[in-house]
Order: structure tokens, then C-alpha cells, then sequence
């Protein structure tokens, strides 16, 4: 019996990604797009890079690199490194090096990092997007996950609005008024409105379960005029379409009718970072480092998202 039970217990932990699919294939998800990052290196197939030492419009201090120092697959996850090392590449992001002046710009930066992005190679409308991380801890740390639009239909940024799946920055530092003294909290927001600087933002905050420094699942579930954020399965915010809009279009779901890509990414420092928590930006303690241990997006196989949400249940 013993033997037995062992075998079946090896049989589930080696079959926990088909257990999962089914579990959500019967609760009517039917998993459309996946990387479970248990190859030898990084799939370019399904990502890209953005290489720029920009600092995202954030002031933020990296410069984003396609090196394996700052991006590799270990032990069957995704390793985004962010170190501290001095380095120079394109001043802007690709989307403004065809702007006069800028296409041979070029800036210096005191750290590296890696953001990997879907764009061009797959983008959806409406689904369940979930992430299994570790996010870095340290004053000044802001790892993301996050989705931009695959274009820009309704006007540049953010008419076309943006998708933050996850944002967390300082964890782990000292924290008055968050529970346990240090900063546990985690952000959903969403970007939309009129082009720069006519944008606005909403957004939601809540308390990273215990231990701040494990794995969680963040996710989001999409349906027209409807989004809903989820940490380890469980809901915590829910935006519908009468809080957002966009100047470049009259339909009420708009931006967040339309494709849109994955980005995962560990800045460095930058105006979010640098005003919250203990102030300012902490270099001690590099490499930081964010694992993603799978990224998974889910369709609806009913007529919308609501038939399968409301069945509740996450990708184990």
C-alpha cells in the first residue's frame, strides 16, 4: 500500500501541468498560450526584448539588456536579474527611435535588468492572464507584470490604455502602516483616458499573503467592460467600464476591447519606487532577483467570460 500510494503521489506531481489544464478545461477554460519555462533557455519564440537604457519614462535607473546575465531559464523558471553595473544603449524605447533625433540616442545607466515582451508574437482580448512569481524584496525593487496594447487604435499612450496586472515595489522594507511592520502590498491598475499628459489612472492595492518572499499566482480575469485581479486565486479588485474611457473612442469598453501583449520586467528604482516607502533608493544588496515559474492564458469556452469565472478555481 505504501509503495502504492508513493507511485501515485510521483504520478501527480510529474502530471501537476495536464492536472492543472484539465481542472480548468472543466471548469470551461481552455488554455490558449503557455510557458512553463522548462526548456534549456529562454523560448524566442514566444518573447522578445526591449533593449533600452530609457528608464521607462519613470526616471527609473536600468538599462534593459537581452544579455543572459539579466535573463535566463534555471531549474524550469524565467530568472530576471537586475544588477548593479554600469552600462549604455539606445536613450529611447524602439516605439520612439523613428522621432527626429532620437534614433541614435544614447544614455548610461548604473544597473542592468531584462523586460521580456509578447508583443508581435501573441496577444489576446478577454481570458484569464496568470503569472506564478517571486518578487525581489529592497527599497527602490519594482518588478511587473503587465500588458500594452498590441496597437495603438485609439491614440498613443495611454488613449489606448494599459493593463497592470501586478506592480509591487519596496517589499519587504520597513512599513508602519502595513501589516506585520514591513511593506507586503501589491498593485492592479489600469492606465486609460486621453494621450499624455491627458491619461488617468485606477487602481487597487492589497496585502501579499504570507510569505511576502514565496511563489503567488497573480492574475486577472477580462471580459468586455469588466476586469477583475486575483492573487493566488482570490479576487481583490474589479474595474467595469463605467470607470474607464478613452478619448479616441465612444464605445463605453474601450481602450480594453482590443489585443493585448504580456510584458514581465524588474526595474530599478524610479518615481513609484522612490516615493513610497522608506524614500529615496537602496543600492545594497544586488542582484535583485524576480522568478517566474509559469505563465498561463486562458479563453472562456462559453459565451463569456462569466460562465467560467463564476466557477471560481486557479491553474495549481
Amino acid at each position: 500500500m505504501r509503495w502504492a500510494a508513493l507511485i501515485l503521489m510521483l504520478s501527480a506531481v510529474l502530471a501537476g501541468g495536464s492536472a492543472a489544464a484539465s481542472e480548468r478545461a472543466e471548469k470551461g477554460w481552455r488554455l490558449v498560450w503557455s510557458d512553463e519555462f522548462d526548456g534549456a533557455a529562454i523560448d524566442r519564440a514566444k518573447w522578445d526584448f526591449d533593449v533600452d537604457c530609457w528608464g521607462g519614462g519613470n526616471n527609473e535607473r536600468q538599462c534593459y539588456t537581452d544579455k543572459r546575465r539579466n535573463a535566463v531559464v534555471e531549474d524550469g523558471k524565467l530568472v530576471i536579474a537586475a544588477r548593479k553595473e554600469k552600462a549604455t544603449g539606445p536613450a529611447f524605447p524602439l516605439s520612439q527611435r523613428r522621432e527626429p533625433g532620437k534614433a541614435n540616442a544614447q544614455a548610461t545607466r548604473d544597473f542592468t535588468s531584462a523586460r521580456l515582451v509578447t508583443r508581435g508574437k501573441a496577444a489576446w482580448t478577454y481570458g484569464r492572464i496568470e503569472v506564478r512569481a517571486k518578487l525581489p524584496q529592497g527599497q527602490g525593487t519594482w518588478p511587473a507584470i503587465w500588458m500594452l496594447p498590441e496597437d495603438n487604435r485609439y491614440g498613443t499612450w495611454a488613449a489606448s490604455g494599459e493593463i497592470d496586472i501586478l506592480e509591487a515595489v519596496n517589499l519587504g522594507v520597513r512599513c508602519d502602516t502595513c501589516e506585520g511592520g514591513i511593506e507586503n502590498r501589491i498593485l492592479g491598475t489600469l492606465h486609460f483616458g486621453g494621450q499624455w499628459p491627458a491619461n488617468k489612472h485606477k487602481g487597487d492595492e492589497t496585502a501579499l499573503p504570507a510569505p511576502v518572499d514565496g511563489f503567488h499566482v497573480f492574475g486577472i480575469v477580462w471580459e468586455k467592460g469588466k476586469i477583475v485581479w486575483t492573487v493566488d486565486g482570490k479576487p481583490y479588485a474589479t474595474r467595469v467600464a463605467s470607470e474607464w474611457s478613452s478619448s479616441g473612442s465612444t464605445d463605453p469598453a474601450a481602450p480594453f476591447d482590443r489585443p493585448f501583449h504580456l510584458i514581465l520586467n524588474l526595474a530599478v528604482g524610479g518615481g513609484l519606487a522612490e516615493d513610497r516607502g522608506l524614500k529615496g533608493f537602496d543600492d545594497r544588496g544586488y542582484p535583485k532577483i524576480m522568478e517566474i515559474d509559469w505563465v498561463r492564458v486562458w479563453q472562456c469556452n462559453g459565451d463569456a467570460v462569466s460562465d467560467c469565472s463564476k466557477t471560481g478555481g486557479q491553474a495549481k
